[in-house]
């Protein structure tokens, strides 16, 4: 910066200089020429590119300049532009921040844009526009030269109050008494000429404060006519944009949605959504351009004819007739109607609605990242302040809080109405994850987790951890109704600077054992924003491809990812269920986070092409019907983690559980209660009894190398679950890894023997991880 004209310079120079600006988290800080010239501030990579490409520019006038330390500064215009500045020494800093502060009170902002608004909006513009300028103009002179004589006044304050300041002190020094009248009288006329220029600066002030008060009425009146214009210039051309969209759509002849979705205005998009945002990052700045995927299909209304011919058939898998009149539930039940009613069930007990409010704790990051200094990643304390108070193992169970969709899928007789069921369920269980962004703790290797709730719900669930590295859990749950519900989930995760991406690994199993239908899919990436800075916040974005592998239907959904271009409705999920020869049956739209909803296809036909040459398919679809719906959150969720009415009764104490259940991990329990503190020592304690496991099946792994017959004799003797050959692996308690016949692959399955060992109570089984 040492080509800087000067530290402060005057109106209409160039302020020149080398700055260091932020550029993202894998470059950090990179070294740019800054050009302040006319209320602008630009730069440049090098003083060569000065001539031909400028990389940025932001306008003074309408910015907030901010002093972060000694050397940073941030210069931000309103969040369209915002520059992280560093300077090389503290000197320089002040420097720029002096120099832009002038360049921004010369700009003069308030006084143009003011007097440009007035002209443009005032009622009297037109031949009274030219006098009301005439008028501002002389009104803002007057108030100038009010601050000119402020100005002056002041410097006269300055001299006048240091010499009587000497006089005092020269007064106080003295002490012959013939010179004490001399100075008693060169100390009164300072303090005369002290008090008439103070006086002077009070009229200046009084005079300014007078003209300022008699204009800021006329002055706020002609600015909120200003934003008034505004707000109806803008609304104005978002019916236009509306409009245009809407034209432009008719005249193709596509109606995208079924007509009773919730919003038509978002709804005009299409029935599938597209791809992600593309991002292309060049040093200093991101573009990201939405390139939307054209709709692979759309869905128009039926033809009258086939909503008033009978309905007799509605069942069939070949149907091509149906009524609009009925819900999804009356035609399952009536294409079984040996089906019986299902019955009350009462609660057996009362649960829980709330818990401890969530603690508001700072969180020094810098004590963190320091702490994380040559360490391992796996062996990096990360402190309760980023969890929720329950396990990965609860968080899978949370899948069954739309259990009744399964309920209503073991009752149908179609296979093709069962998927549609099902593809619902698999969609409901994101539900609980839109405004979830703590994380989960990490279940402990053995750890367990059982959801009882066969008296109430008719269900019973059980999780197990059954690997570490990988995590790896294993989930079983089944009901009275006549569905088996299986997984087993391996998380994997990058962190892309700005954002985490999670992705599970591995499959959902669902078995029906009236029909024997076996369904199979797998989960979506979940996204996880603004994970250094902001506000955090999750989407969800991939597809899933629920298979049939009795009769080969399939249902292909896909979850669009947001994008801030688009103007689809968020959140969005749209999918086609189809039976073995690729014929469509069904339409599911909807969004992750509110309900889905179904439509019938009665014909389909290919269109016209679409924006990018592919032909698209044309369903005509009977009036669209709510198969699933959000359960709203409990009162006061915002203080209780955005929890669900199922997810506040799942860490609730229980009797009889197994000593590895998670509602008695201590650390979990003790941040629930709002003691952080002794949960992060907690958690650190039952991290390192973990390691010192692992350690010990190390050592005997090495012991088996070498003496097999000896470590033969020892693992009969012992009855831990946890001795394994191999420190990585576990011999899980409660299920056993097999290759299904069905799916083809390879998981863990409940083998049996814990609601057993719960009903007599007894846990000599369970390891000691606590």
């Amino acid at each position: 910066m040492s080509e800087a004209k000067s530290p402060t310079p005057t109106p209409g120079d160039t302020y020149k200089g080398w700055l260091f600006k932020w550029t993202n988290y894998i470059k950090g800080y990179q070294r740019r020429w800054f050009v302040l010239s006319n209320g602008l501030l630009s730069y440049y990579r090098t003083q060569a590119e000065m001539g031909h490409t400028c990389r940025g520019t932001i306008n003074l006038a309408t910015a907030n300049i901010a002093v972060e330390d000694s050397c940073n500064f941030v210069i931000s215009n309103g969040g369209a532009q915002t520059y992280h500045l560093k300077a090389s020494s503290e000197v320089e800093r002040q420097r720029w921040i002096t120099a832009l502060e002038l360049a921004k009170a010369k700009a003069h902002p308030e006084a143009n844009s003011f007097t440009e608004s007035y002209c443009v909006f005032s009622p009297n513009s037109g031949q009274g526009g030219d006098c009301r300028n005439t008028e501002i103009q002389s009104t803002l002179r007057t108030l100038n030269s009010k601050v000119e004589d402020l100005a002056t006044c002041n410097d006269l304050i300055v001299k006048h109050g240091s010499a009587l300041q000497r006089s005092l002190s020269e007064l106080e020094g003295l002490r012959v008494a013939v010179d004490m009248g001399e100075k008693v009288k060169q100390v009164t006329e300072r303090a005369t000429l002290f008090r008439i220029t103070s006086n002077a600066m009070i009229n200046a002030c009084r005079d300014f404060l007078s003209v300022a008060q008699s204009h800021s009425k006329r002055w706020q009146k002609a600015l909120q006519t200003e934003r008034e214009q505004r707000i109806r210039l803008e609304e104005t051309l978002e019916q236009l944009a509306k409009q245009h969209n809407h034209l432009e759509r008719a005249f193709r002849g596509a109606t995208v949605l079924p007509p009773s979705f919730s919003n038509p205005a978002l709804g005009n998009k299409g029935a599938v959504s597209g791809k992600a945002d593309a991002s292309d990052e060049d040093d200093d700045n991101e573009f990201f351009d939405a390139m939307e995927e054209p709709a692979e299909f759309i869905t128009v209304p039926a033809d009258p004819k086939y909503h008033r011919r009978s309905g007799s058939n509605i069942s069939g898998i070949s149907s091509e007739t149906g009524t609009d009149d009925q819900s999804f539930d009356e035609l399952s039940l009536a294409s079984n109607p040996e089906s019986p009613q299902p019955l009350e069930l009462e609660p057996v007990r009362q649960r829980r609605t709330r818990i401890p409010d969530k603690p508001n704790y700072y969180l020094n990051l810098w004590s963190i990242m320091k702490n994380c200094i040559g360490k391992e990643l796996s062996k990096i304390p990360m402190p309760v302040n980023f969890n929720e108070p329950l396990s990965m193992l609860q968080r899978l169970s949370e899948d069954l809080e739309y259990y009744e969709l399964l309920d209503k899928a073991a009752k149908c007789h179609s296979s093709l109405e069962q998927m549609c069921y099902v593809a619902a369920f698999t969609v409901s269980s994101y539900s609980t994850t839109v405004h979830r962004t703590g994380k989960p703790f990490n279940p402990l290797l053995g750890e367990t987790f059982e959801l009882d709730r066969h008296r109430e719900c008719g269900y019973r669930s059980l999780c197990e951890q059954v690997s570490h590295h990988p995590p790896a859990a294993a989930h079983h749950a089944f009901s009275e109704k006549g569905w088996t519900l299986r997984q087993e989930i391996t998380l994997a995760s990058k962190f892309r600077g700005k954002y985490l991406s999670i992705m599970p690994l591995g499959s959902i199993q669902c078995i029906f054992e009236k029909s024997n239908n076996h369904y199979s899919w797998k989960k979506v990436t979940t996204t996880v924003h603004n994970i250094i800075v902001g506000k955090l916040w999750i989407d969800q974005s991939g597809e899933i491809d629920v298979v049939n592998h009795k009769t080969g239907d399939r249902c292909h959904l896909k979850f669009a990812p947001y994008s801030y271009f688009s103007r689809d409705v968020p959140r969005k999920v749209t999918g086609v269920v189809t039976d073995k020869d690729g014929k469509a049956h069904y339409v599911l739209s909807g969004t992750w986070d509110e309900k889905m909803e179904f439509s019938k296809i009665m014909q389909s036909s290919k269109g016209e092409n679409g924006t990018e040459g592919k032909q698209r398919t044309v369903y005509q679809t009977l009036k669209a019907k709510e198969m699933w719906r959000k359960n709203p959150l409990p009162e006061g969720a915002e203080n209780m983690y955005y929890f669900s009415s199922l997810a506040l009764t799942l860490n609730e104490p229980e009797e009889g559980v197994a000593p590895t259940d998670s509602r008695r991990r201590p650390d979990q329990r003790l941040m629930e209660e709002g003691h952080w503190d002794e949960a992060n020592a907690e958690k650190q304690r039952l991290e390192e009894k973990q390691r010192s496991a692992r350690r010990e099946r190390e050592k005997e792994a090495v012991k088996a190398a070498s003496s097999p017959e000896e470590a033969v004799t020892e693992a009969s003797i012992s009855d831990s679950p946890l001795k394994s050959a191999h420190p990585d692996t576990y011999q899980a308690l409660w299920f056993e890894k097999i290759d299904d016949p069905v799916s083809g692959e390879t998981l863990h399955i409940y083998k049996g023997g814990y609601w057993e060992a719960k009903e007599q109570g007894n846990w000599d089984l369970c390891p000691d991880i606590f």
